[in-house]
């Protein structure tokens, strides 16, 4: 019995390092007291993000965090605490878990590892200002656009003004 429960338990750390592994943005958050139709909501808007949102023990998690290298997780994973892992987007995670807990005080973030490197609550809320990535790439496509509007504007009515000139 003891070796099944053993072999479980290593299926579960391997499961959790390769979802850490995989992911390029990792927040740990407190949800102690949120009803079911709060946690719903911020499970649909985690979904919808395209983040996965978990909770496994939290010796697992640490055991799995040591095998990967990342130190200092374990002092955060105290209580209950859930795991958003973004595979695309390593802001998405705390963009929405911060968003949520705006308008949900019990829903605490704690701390997260974005590609690699561990950040505290405050940094954590930090990176949860910056746009996503597809937001990013349109303000940088429209800054490109804009110069080239007004080169095409000016160019055309530089046409139209050697246009009247030639007609008169």
């Amino acid at each position: 019995m003891q070796s099944k429960n053993r072999s479980l338990k290593e299926a579960k750390v391997a499961e959790i390092k390769e979802k850490l592994e995989k992911a390029q943005g990792v927040v740990l958050s407190e949800y102690q007291g949120l009803n079911v139709e709060e946690d719903t909501q911020l499970r649909k808007a985690l979904r919808e993000a395209g983040v996965e949102y978990r909770v496994y023990k939290n010796t697992l998690v640490t055991l799995a965090a040591k095998e990967l290298g990342i130190e200092g997780l374990d002092q955060y994973l105290q209580g209950p605490v859930s795991i958003a892992l973004g595979y695309d987007d390593p802001t998405s995670p705390a963009r929405v878990l911060n968003d949520f807990a705006k308008t949900h005080k019990k829903l605490q973030l704690k701390a997260g590892v974005v590609q690699g490197e561990l950040f505290g609550e405050a940094q954590i809320k930090e990176i949860a200002s910056i746009p996503s990535r597809d937001v990013l790439i349109a303000k940088l496509l429209g800054s490109f656009k804009a110069p080239l509007s007004n080169l095409a504007y000016l160019l055309n009515a530089i046409a139209e003004k050697k246009g009247e000139e030639a007609a008169e």
